[in-house]
This record gives structure tokens, sequence and C-alpha cells, in this order.
């Protein structure tokens, strides 16, 4: 499809979608060669948080409202609208997505992703009679991505591999849930968590400015507006993934495909991530969970989204599993990054102009199936952290690591967290990053961040994902 502005061999726009991009690896990676496995080396155990794949759209959401607007001003409901010009298309255009549950290719994404896994960490699996234990939540797209997932990895027949425990989530009531924990955290869902909203609506009336212009003059009595584009941008990423093609994606240049983007990453940084008041607290019960994983024990009482019935027993929360897979959001996932401190997506991004090169980007990050695989590795003694020129052990014991992965590229721990050291494989030892993330709980201000009484502040003046202690800031 011809893009207006699009330079032979540039990235896709189709890369471009934000989190509602079909999955694709991280085209640029996080700022650290990639090396394979030394020598006698092993991966002994594997935590994998996933997103779920490709979906329909949410109740309610900009693309159902655009797709009602037409439709009125089409059939005379509100006017009898002809568009003309690179909007005639809608005068035949019928909206046919359906709502949250996954799309076709949803599906593939997931089990290609678990056939992927099998390839990588399939060695962990014990093969001995025994079934691992893996968490989704019981809704729709949630639960039938890790069955997806399931079978690529161990077949049809996975339930005899394996045992699926679900967390309540989006039933009557709030119950403790740490893969979708903004239902357990109140203030995330209230106004003083829209800084992301926004930053997005302001930028959205910059870089659609010219777009928008160009639409109204084809749409004459539609009365088109800046919203009325943003949709436009989204129904062009929600038709890709249900239905393979969208006549809404050439509306726009190259140039406000890359604004579309960067407004998707400003709004998880303000909403989710380092510039939002819950940013870690929304995250930080699953960061405590997988530091009980790598400690191999239970969590006996109460932590943040934690649900004690489930993690205070090993038949529902193993604490010596060498496979360990999880499925969660989008949104959640981000503030999961968060909670653990990865403070290389922490500087602001302004709502005024996009910066490039910059680490926060959605696409790369929590794209459609995304997933982040932290692997535990053994080495027979320490492991030089120049492997530039190969991979060389020095003197000393046998030492474990801990090697994050997402969506196929490092996270260099390093960069986030000092006392990891400047490793040019992006590893930690364990036993480092678990004295680092001892203090994750208390960085998140969980209680306050949640529940506390505090005051909305402009996009951009947080900076640690967590409110204010006070009330005062520079307008």
């Amino acid at each position: 499809m011809p893009i207006v502005g699009e330079a032979a061999g540039a990235e896709s726009i189709y890369n471009m979608h934000g989190q509602l991009s079909h999955y694709f690896p991280n085209p640029s990676g996080f700022g650290v060669e990639e090396y394979p496995l030394p020598g006698n080396a092993s991966i002994v155990q594997l935590n994998m948080l996933s997103r779920h794949g490709s979906r329909y759209p949410t109740k309610g959401s900009g693309v159902e409202t655009l797709a009602a607007k037409v439709k009125n001003y089409t059939t005379g409901v509100l006017g009898d609208v002809t568009f003309t010009g690179n909007l005639s298309f809608l005068n035949n255009w019928n909206y046919k997505l359906g709502e949250e549950i996954l799309v076709p290719v949803g599906k593939q994404e997931l089990f290609d992703s678990g056939t992927l896994h099998q390839y990588q960490y399939g060695h962990l699996y014990p093969n001995n009679g025994t079934k691992i234990v893996a968490r989704s939540t019981t809704q729709d797209r949630m639960l039938k991505s890790a069955e997806y997932f399931l079978a690529g990895f161990f077949g049809l027949d996975w339930t005899q591999n394996a045992t699926l425990v679900l967390a309540r989530e989006n039933l009557t009531g709030t119950f403790n849930n740490t893969l979708a924990g903004y239902y357990n955290c109140n203030n995330s869902n209230t106004a003083v968590n829209l800084g992301g909203t926004n930053a997005t609506t302001k930028w959205a009336s910059i870089y659609l400015a010219n777009a928008t212009a160009r639409l109204h003059a084809d749409a004459p009595g539609f009365n088109w507006t800046v919203t009325d584009s943003y949709n436009a941008q989204s129904l062009c990423a929600y038709e890709t993934v249900a239905l393979g093609y969208s006549s809404f994606c050439n509306l726009f240049t190259y140039e406000e495909w890359q604004g579309y983007e960067y407004s998707v990453d400003i709004n998880f940084a303000g909403n989710n991530a380092f510039q939002s008041p819950t940013g870690r607290a929304v995250g930080v019960g699953y960061v405590q969970e997988i530091i009980a994983r790598l400690q191999h024990h239970v969590v006996a009482s109460p932590v943040a989204q934690i649900n004690v019935t489930l993690d205070n027993n090993t038949a529902t929360f193993p604490v010596n599993q060498s496979l360990n897979f999880d499925f969660s959001h989008d949104t959640n996932i981000m503030a999961i990054l968060t909670a653990f401190g990865f403070t290389q997506f922490a500087p602001v991004l302004p709502d005024t102009h996009i910066v490039p090169n910059r680490s926060l980007i959605v696409s790369h990050m929590e794209p459609f199936g995304a997933r982040l695989d932290m692997e535990v590795i053994n080495t027979p003694s320490p492991l030089s952290g120049d492997r530039s020129n190969g991979s060389q052990y020095t003197a000393g014991p046998p030492t474990t690591y801990i090697h994050f992965v997402l969506n196929q590229r490092t996270l260099p721990l390093g960069v986030s967290f000092p006392a990891c050291g400047a490793r040019d494989d992006g590893w930690c030892e364990l036993s480092t990053f678990l004295e680092v993330q001892s203090a994750s709980l208390a960085e998140a201000e969980y209680e306050y961040s949640c529940f506390g009484n505090y005051s909305a502040v402009p996009y951009g003046t947080l900076t640690d994902g967590v409110p204010l202690m006070n009330e005062t800031f520079t307008a």
C-alpha cells in the first residue's frame, strides 16, 4: 500500500501501530549486543510473561465511535453525507469488527510463540509424567491466548502436560490479580492517572492538524475532527490484524504514522510507566512473585495485588518449576517493567515533538503477542562482562545469572541497575539482581500510590512511577 513520504527501505507503518501492532521482533534492540549461550552454560529456569494475541477493539472504543458516526451520516440519521476524494470508500464502507476477543492472527501469534519457545526452552520440561502450572486470567482473550500458546509448545493434547490456573478478571467484585494489577489499584483508574491521555490529546492536535484539514475537505457536512483522524488511524491498525487490509491506512503520510506511534509512547509513559503515579504500584505484585520464584518460596502474607490463596499453595504457585508461563495485558506488562525499575524507559518524552532514538517505543515493547523471557543461567565459573572478543570464563566458583529478553532482544540490566555492572551482554548475577529487587516493593509505595489522596499533576512532572509525596510542582 503506497504511503506518502515513505522512503525505500523505511520501517513499515504496520510496525508503528503501538500496542495494536501485529507481533514482530524488536528490530533495533535495547542498546546491547546479542550473544549466544556460552559453552558449558545452561539455562535452568524460564519465567515468561506474555501478552495476549491480536484482538478486536474494546467495547465503546474510539473506533466504534467513528464507525457509528460514519453510519449515521451515510444513512440519513444525522445527515446525508457523500464522501469525496480519499474518503470516497466510506460511502460503501461497513464496520466489520467484533469486540475484545482474539482475531484469527492473534491465535496464530500465540501458537507460533509457543512453538518458538519449545525450540528455545523445551529442554526445561521434565517430561516425567508431571504437569507444569501455567497462569492466565478468566478473560476470554487471555484464556484463549494461553491455550493457543500451550498448544504450540506441547501440541493439541497440552492438557496432559500443563494445568492452567486462572485468576478472576472482569467478574462481579474485585479479586487480587497480578496479571491485571490495575483492578486492585483504584487510583490507576481515576483522573489522577490521565497524564498520558492528556499528552496524547495535545500531541494529536499537533501532528494530525494537516491530516484533519485534508480529510475535513473530503467530508463535506461531516465535521471531521482531530479525534476522527486519530480513530481512523486506530481503525487502520484494528482492521489490518482482523481483516488483513484497511483503506484507512493510506489516508495518512509516513510522518503522520510516526506521530501516531509517538502518541502511543507518551500515552503509556504517562498512564502506565514512569510518568504515572501508579506505574510501579500496578506491576509490583508480579515483581514480588518473580522474586519468590527465584528464591523458591511461596507468598504467605498479603502483598500488593498478590492472591495469597493461590500464591501460598505450591499446587497453584510452584516454587521449583523450571518452566513458568504467565499471560497478561500490555499496560500491565509496562507497569511490571516500571516496577522492576527499568529506568532505561524513564526519561520524559515531551508532548510537543518526537524524540528520535528513544528507548520507550511501545510497538517494540508491547505489540500483540509480546513476550518477556526471564532466563536463569548457570555457568561453571564467572563469565567476563566483555564478550566482544568471545565468551571467556574467569577464575571463581559456579555462578548464576539472570537474562531479560523482551521480544527477542536483550534488556540490558546494567543500564537500569548499575550494581549489575556494565556488561555488554546485559546479564546480571542473580544474587545482585535479587538484592536490587529487594527494594522494589518499598519503591512502589503501593498503598499511597493506589489509595492515597493526592492531586493530578501535569504530564511530565513525575519521573519515577510514583506520586509526589508533597503537593508542590512547577506547572
